[in-house]
């Protein structure tokens, strides 16, 4: 090393959206990263993924946008000039200020999305708060990953935090995974580990899903395939095998639920006069009767017991029924509350405000009042508020679904929406490629007036912008998170100076701020935010914390959800109406909507193997997360490239059928569009089931046919009862191309 070089490392923390929050160890010389290490000390450790190695490729990508961009050619087509900050800042203050004048701030739709999870640039509070300080705008509504989880976890249990630390996985004897693959969505750093010690333990692990995941051939004692959409179907037939054989854990029932005896009603076939018998379920899952009899038996006699339910079978036409079913079914084997147990809700979002933990923070950035969602009616479906981390979060019926966003872009009030939307604004989100129906969304930008996107590459989204505003890594900036299997906070440094014309998100809402007129919208910087944030934390020293990059919270014991409410109901009641968990909803009862009903019930899908339309397109479409992107992240480095290609999954039996060799071109298609993309035959795939991972960018050629892959070119912008995404529920066929 030459004199005056001098190599250091940063500790911070990594989070990219990818399901973890790890340590990163930074090394940079002369302002330049020159690689990434991880953690390597106490346990236990937080070890980056695959995706964290390989940031360092994505900072210095050749094809990060590193200034603003003006569109000059057809939108859509990706043609763009540089400008400066100044020109790019006016314009959109310039267009926002005409939108709002000639149409009103409705006019003015906004889509924001996780991006990096963090508390200030991770969030849509910059922005929201921006808009809100100017006159309002138009919001959407529902989660991408979990919104049916969301709502049963509501309904029946009175809040969103229903999981334990992962720790407490060392506590079970039994562990029902079901549609989850922590190997690959990590579902909080170290989740992977705590398994592989559960089982060392000796603890049973059973894995439902359609495919033989990592984690099932890593952790697994037994793999049962499953159809999607039909899962709620075999939980009711376990339920009726407890409820036959008498082996629910009736006392707790009685003391903690209500509803139990309308369910166990329509279970027997009170109701409908059909029985939910195993034999019934095998003919709606391809599940054997025996394997469903078995499985109930031993949720309901092993204790304690975790039924883990991940959130993809949620994302399928009714969705809802089957996390409420998962949720009745860990009430009757009574693992609530308990060490080793599981409610069964949506499995741990690993960053705040989605986590169980209940964090202290020092006050966020205030988002304000939104005059477009105030002066608009709550929606029907608005039980109660949702209650995100410190906010209440309006479900105003001036938004728009977010499955919906490219319909009302085309059709506005003509086509029943609130509002005619003529200014789209869009951060850190990629609608094109991670949203229903991609086709749609192309005819849907070309009828805007004007677009902006904070972005980092030339997604497919922000190729139709008519302003890119270059966005910092957060290797650039400061921030902070709240996360984790085991809870802790993560300091995300500013290790290098950002790219000479990138900026923050809070550094671009201040430049807008100040275009806008608008004196009162941040006096603090990133690292002011951050301090203001520890220091209604249990963080007892900035300086150390900022050193280290992490700072853990220490646990006697695993944190379990619902512990004071089952130890002591008369002074803890369950958060819903009636203080207990709610098999039966009076509040679904009261909205009278079949499709909504008061109990979990199966209703069968649309787009199911029972659709006429199956005979048209035989295979049932899954859209499952890949190990080397998140979501739509991370697509064109080629360190990543590498290790894994874009590929449709299919079975070995479907493939034969079709003379389709691995390795094969495919067409992939159904009404909605058309991939063409390579196949991977497979025996770790049911019959039936055909994969093609989502985050994938639509790539179009001159037929308008993708070539890149994308999903969302397949799926349907329909959305389950409770406003769910339904991209786990699609019919296609398969055929050489």
């Amino acid at each position: 090393m030459e004199d005056g070089e001098v190599e250091r490392v940063d500790a911070t923390a990594c989070a990219s959206h990818c399901g973890g929050s790890c340590l990163m160890k930074v090394h940079v010389k002369d302002g330049v990263i020159i690689r990434i290490e991880t953690d390597d000390g106490e346990e236990p450790q937080l070890r980056c993924c695959l995706r964290g190695r390989a940031y360092r490729q994505r900072v210095y990508a050749p094809d990060r946008i590193k200034y603003p961009l003006k569109r000059v050619g057809p939108r859509g087509k990706g043609e763009f000039t540089r400008v400066s900050w100044d020109e790019a800042v006016g314009l959109v203050a310039s267009e926002l200020q005409r939108v709002k004048e000639t149409y009103g701030p409705s006019a003015i739709l906004v889509k924001t999305g996780g991006g990096d999870v963090t508390l200030l640039h991770g969030t849509g509070r910059i922005i929201e708060r921006l808009l809100n300080l100017f006159g309002g705008y138009t919001g959407t509504w529902a989660y991408h990953s979990w919104e049916a989880a969301t709502f049963a976890s509501v309904v029946t249990y009175g809040t969103i935090a229903v999981a334990n630390t992962r720790d407490d996985l060392l506590n079970s004897r039994w562990i029902l995974m079901w549609g989850w693959n922590p190997s690959d969505t990590i579902q909080s750093t170290n989740t992977t580990w705590y398994l592989a010690q559960a089982r060392e333990k000796g603890a049973k692990i059973v894995s439902v899903d359609p495919r033989y995941t990592d984690t099932t051939a890593a952790f697994a004692d037994e793999w049962i395939p499953i159809k999607p959409s039909t899962d709620a179907a075999m939980m009711i037939a376990m339920a009726y095998v407890m409820i036959k054989e008498n082996l629910q854990d009736q006392a707790f029932l009685n003391r903690y639920a209500v509803g139990f005896e309308q369910y166990r009603e329509y279970v027997l076939g009170g109701i409908d006069g059909i029985p939910k018998k195993p034999e019934w379920a095998e003919g709606i899952t391809g599940v054997p009767a025996a394997t469903i009899s078995r499985l109930a038996r031993e949720y309901a006699t092993i204790k304690p017991a975790a039924l883990i339910a991940g959130i993809a079978p949620g994302r399928t036409a009714f969705g809802e029924q089957y996390h409420r079913a998962a949720l009745v079914l860990a009430a009757m084997t009574g693992n609530v509350g308990i060490h080793g147990g599981e409610c069964g809700g949506r499995c741990l979002g690993d960053q705040y405000p989605f986590n169980t933990y209940p964090f202290k923070l020092g006050p966020l950035m205030e988002v304000g009042v939104n005059k477009v969602d105030a002066e608009a009616p709550l929606q029907k479906i608005a039980l109660k508020r949702y209650t995100v981390g410190d906010r209440i979060v309006p479900r105003s019926s001036a938004r728009v679904h977010i499955s919906r966003l490219a319909d009302a872009l085309l059709k506005g009030r003509a086509g029943g929406y609130p509002s005619d939307y003529k200014l789209f604004y869009v951060m850190n989100s990629n609608p094109v490629d991670q949203l229903p129906y991609a086709k749609k969304w192309v005819e849907a930008l070309h009828k805007l007036e004007f677009m902006v996107v904070q972005e980092q590459f030339m997604t497919s989204t922000a190729r139709f912008a008519d302003i890119i505003f270059p966005v910092s890594t957060f290797l650039e900036k400061n921030d902070i998170i709240a996360s984790g299997a085991t809870p802790f906070y993560g300091y995300l440094k500013k290790v290098i100076e950002p790219m000479p014309e990138t900026k923050s998100q809070l550094e671009i809402a201040m430049a807008l701020a100040e275009r806008l007129g608008i004196r009162d919208f941040n006096v603090k910087t990133d690292e002011e935010w951050v301090k203001e944030i520890v220091s209604g934390s249990v963080i007892p020293d900035y300086e150390e914390f900022e050193r280290k990059g992490i700072y853990r919270i220490k646990l006697s014991e695993p944190y379990v959800a619902f512990r004071q409410q089952i130890e002591d109901p008369e002074s803890h009641p369950f958060p819903t109406a009636s203080g207990k968990i709610e098999i039966y909803s009076q509040d679904l009862a009261d909205m009278n909507d079949p499709l909504l009903p008061p109990i979990p019930k199966y209703i069968e899908p649309w787009e199911g193997t029972e659709d006429p339309l199956s005979k048209k397109y035989p295979l049932q479409l899954i859209t499952t997360h890949f190990k080397r992107r998140a979501h739509s992240q991370f697509e064109t480095l080629p360190w990543l490239r590498e290790l894994q290609p874009q590929a449709l999954m299919i079975s070995s039996a479907d493939a034969q059928l079709r003379n389709i060799s691995d390795g094969d071109l495919v067409r992939v298609f159904n009404d909605r569009g058309e991939v063409i993309v390579p196949s991977k035959v497979t025996d770790r795939i049911m019959p039936g089931v055909v994969d093609l991972p989502e985050g994938a960018w639509f790539s179009p050629d001159e037929r308008g046919v993708d070539r890149g892959g994308c999903a969302n070119v397949l799926t349907t912008d329909r959305q389950s009862p409770c406003g769910a995404h339904v991209t786990n529920t699609a019919l296609v066929e398969v055929e050489k191309a």
